[in-house]
């Protein structure tokens, strides 16, 4: 059976079960028992070329122990394990010796994680099909990878859940345009399930990766930060997938929880690829980690502040942020004149508002900066829906190829051959401070439509009122004539 069927083989056997509610809820409950099944064939491959390495899972709980073997225990026997020892053990999993950073990794997992489902028959039946992948084969790995990101796909439809995902064809162009190189220092501090680290991955070993020690170069150097359990979860499963040893790394956290003036030289980093969270608040207390002139409650500005600072110097950054940042004042006008002092905005690329459908239906922009070197312009480029196509949507979204001409205008890496087209131009930074740092500017050789005269719509709009009413009289005139006879 290929991966694929036996993943909707999967998730037809759980929709049979009364405790999984949902699809947020069918994949957390698939992402626990697929990270066991991968991180215990990680761990037989480890001990193949080390004979030194030992599991940091006790060894009644490996997957090969209780699960591989399809007549192994099932029904209330099974689930009693599983409630009762497996999910117990793993959270309080000690975190000490040659193994902690693993062990480390298999309780974060679970910490938050749950068991959703109450009929221990059909858990045997899902790890069954589960055994049948093999993830110690790289092709099948990749492919089970690819089916891992339409899973997390889907969770735009997953209520909240929506809001840990960015589609992927602007993760590969936001990657692709800053370029990151193995033994640069990668973070995202808002990371989700992971989409920047892992397509920086792909890509530094698909342009980079020549020998073993630049495949290390690249594990070493990630860095990654989750507040939410879930994607926490599928972030560290999707490190996994992509071959990484340790995922300790992805930390479960708040980024913003710790003191602004705690990030020092000894944790800025290189680059940084991220989709903070916009639109939300911050719980009471958190902004008062961060300087008096950017203390706000909206977490997009905190994250932009906090981003600036971590930045090594010529480091840089590509960030999502929404329409509001660009125009906000007060806190968020004293962020943006930190900004250009202190880096390099050279390009805003500006995106319709479907892009993040259903989860978001706002304007948002891809943010590109270097840190280092003050603002003294700032190209943007207008992204536009292809031909044919109304909106962005979970059917039709937005993919890599679609950025391909604003690829082609970007004028190579030193962005030195830029031209102005319909729908790119440029503004100095006189004209952004004279504009009291308002970013949010429109397209100028957009030609806008021509709605007529306002004086002569009015008097036109009088007109059509007046005959309204008129017509609304004869209409009474006759419905009382005809209750009359």
């Amino acid at each position: 059976m290929s991966t694929r069927n036996t993943v909707k083989s999967i998730q037809d056997i759980m929709r049979k079960d009364t405790g999984v509610d949902g699809d947020a809820q069918r994949l957390s409950q698939l992402c626990w028992m697929f990270f066991l099944k991968i991180i215990d064939d990680q761990d037989k491959h480890l001990e193949a070329m080390n004979g030194a390495h030992r599991s940091s899972i006790p060894k009644r709980l490996q997957w090969r122990t209780w699960a591989a073997n399809p007549e192994g225990i099932t029904g209330a026997e099974l689930l009693q394990f599983v409630n009762g020892d497996l999910f117990p053990t793993l959270k309080e999993l000690p975190t000490t010796g040659k193994a902690a950073n693993r062990a480390r990794v298999v309780r974060g997992v679970f910490e938050d994680a749950y068991n959703y489902m109450k009929d221990g028959q059909l858990i045997r039946q899902v790890v069954n099909k589960i055994s049948e992948v093999n993830f110690n084969d790289l092709a099948e790995r990749k492919h089970f990878g690819d089916i891992y990101e339409q899973l997390l796909n889907d969770l735009q439809a997953a209520g909240n859940a929506g809001e840990f995902y960015t589609p992927r064809g602007l993760t590969a162009f936001m990657v692709d345009r800053i370029d990151p190189k193995p033994g640069e220092i990668i973070m995202d501090p808002s990371c989700g399930t992971g989409g920047f680290l892992t397509c920086s991955i792909r890509y530094m070993r698909d342009k980079y990766v020549k020998t073993v020690e630049d495949e290390a170069a690249i594990q070493a150097n990630l860095r990654a930060v989750e507040l939410k359990p879930l994607p926490h979860m599928l972030c560290v499963t999707n490190m996994l997938l992509h071959g990484v040893e340790d995922a300790s790394f992805v930390r479960h956290d708040n980024t913003l929880a710790r003191s602004y003036a705690s990030y020092t030289n000894a944790t800025r980093v290189d680059v940084i690829l991220t989709n903070p969270p916009f639109g939300a608040t911050v719980q009471d207390g958190i902004e008062a980690n961060f300087p008096r002139h950017f203390r706000t409650k909206e977490s997009a500005d905190l994250f932009l502040a906090l981003i600036i600072r971590l930045l090594k110097f010529n480091g840089r950054a590509a960030l999502v942020l929404p329409d509001g940042i660009l125009f906000g004042e007060g806190v968020k006008t004293r962020l943006k004149e930190q900004l250009m002092k202190e880096c390099n905005l050279h390009t805003i690329v500006r995106l319709p508002n479907s892009v993040f459908r259903p989860y978001a239906n706002i304007g948002t922009n891809l943010l590109f900066f270097e840190k280092g070197k003050p603002t003294k312009e700032i190209w943007y480029y207008e992204h536009r829906i292809p031909a044919g196509q109304k909106a962005y949507s979970m059917t039709r979204p937005i993919r890599v190829e679609h950025m391909q001409e604003c690829v082609d205008w970007w004028g190579g890496p030193s962005r030195a051959n830029r031209t102005e087209t319909e729908v790119a131009w440029k503004i100095s930074v006189d004209e952004v401070k004279a504009r009291g740092f308002n970013l949010d500017i429109k397209n100028p050789h957009t030609v806008m439509e021509d709605h007529g005269n306002p004086e002569e719509l009015l008097a036109s709009l009088n007109e059509a009122e007046a005959t309204a009413q008129v017509l609304r009289n004869q209409l009474k005139s006759v419905l009382q004539k005809a209750l009359l006879r």
